[in-house]
C-alpha cells in the first residue's frame, strides 16, 4: 500500500509541475538609463552665496554636528564647492559700491539689463563718477559669471540670464529692468 502510495504522489506530482521554456529575445534588451544633472540648482546655490556677500546677509550657519555628519557622508561628493578668490574679491567690490547702487537704481539713474548688467537709463542726471561705477560693476560681474559658469559647466549667458533674473527680483522700487515684451525686450520701472 506504501507503494501504491509514493507511485500515485509522485505521478500527481510530475503532472502537476509545469514546464517553464526561457528564450531570449529576438531583438536586444535595451536599457535606457537618463541621468539630469540640474546645473540650474548649482548656479542659483552659487548666486546665492554671491548675493548674500554683496547684500551683507549672511545664512544662518548650520549646527556643527550638522556639519560634521554631512562631511563624514559627503565629504567628497563635491570636488569645487566654494568660490575662487577672484569670484569672492569681486563679490567684495560689489558689496563696498551696493549702497550706492541701489540709490541711484531707486531714483531710476541705472537699472538692470536682461544680461544681468546694469546700465545707465538718465544720461541726464548720470556724471562721470556715475559712468565710472558702472563700468566697475560690470567688470566686476562679468568676473563673477565667468567664474560661476566656469565652475558650473555652463555658458556664460545661461549665468547672466539667471542673474539678471535674481538681480530684477532684488531691485528696489523706481529701479529701470529690462523685460521680456512685444517682439523684443522692453524696459520698465519695477513698482
Amino acid at each position: 500500500m506504501k507503494t501504491l502510495i509514493f507511485v500515485l504522489a509522485g505521478l500527481v506530482m510530475s503532472m502537476g509541475c509545469a514546464r517553464v521554456r526561457v528564450e531570449a529575445p529576438k531583438d536586444p534588451i535595451k536599457v535606457d538609463i537618463s541621468m539630469r544633472l540640474d546645473v540650474y540648482q548649482h548656479v542659483e546655490k552659487d548666486i546665492d552665496a554671491i548675493e548674500n556677500i554683496v547684500s551683507g546677509s549672511e545664512e544662518k550657519p548650520q549646527s556643527k554636528t550638522y556639519q560634521n555628519i554631512m562631511n563624514f557622508f559627503v565629504a567628497d561628493a563635491h570636488a569645487e564647492e566654494g568660490l575662487t578668490p577672484e569670484v569672492e574679491q569681486a563679490a567684495l567690490r560689489r558689496k563696498d559700491r551696493h549702497s550706492e547702487l541701489v540709490s541711484l537704481k531707486g531714483r531710476g539713474i541705472v537699472g538692470e539689463n536682461r544680461s544681468g548688467l546694469v546700465e545707465i537709463r538718465m544720461s541726464d542726471k548720470a556724471d562721470a563718477s556715475v559712468a565710472v561705477l558702472v563700468q566697475a560693476e560690470n567688470n566686476d560681474r562679468m568676473v563673477i559669471y565667468r567664474g560661476v559658469a566656469e565652475k558650473n559647466g555652463t555658458s556664460i549667458e545661461e549665468v547672466q540670464k539667471l542673474y539678471a533674473q535674481r538681480l530684477q527680483r532684488d531691485a528696489p522700487g523706481g529701479t529701470p529692468i529690462e523685460v521680456p515684451g512685444g517682439s523684443g525686450f522692453e524696459w520698465k520701472i519695477k513698482g
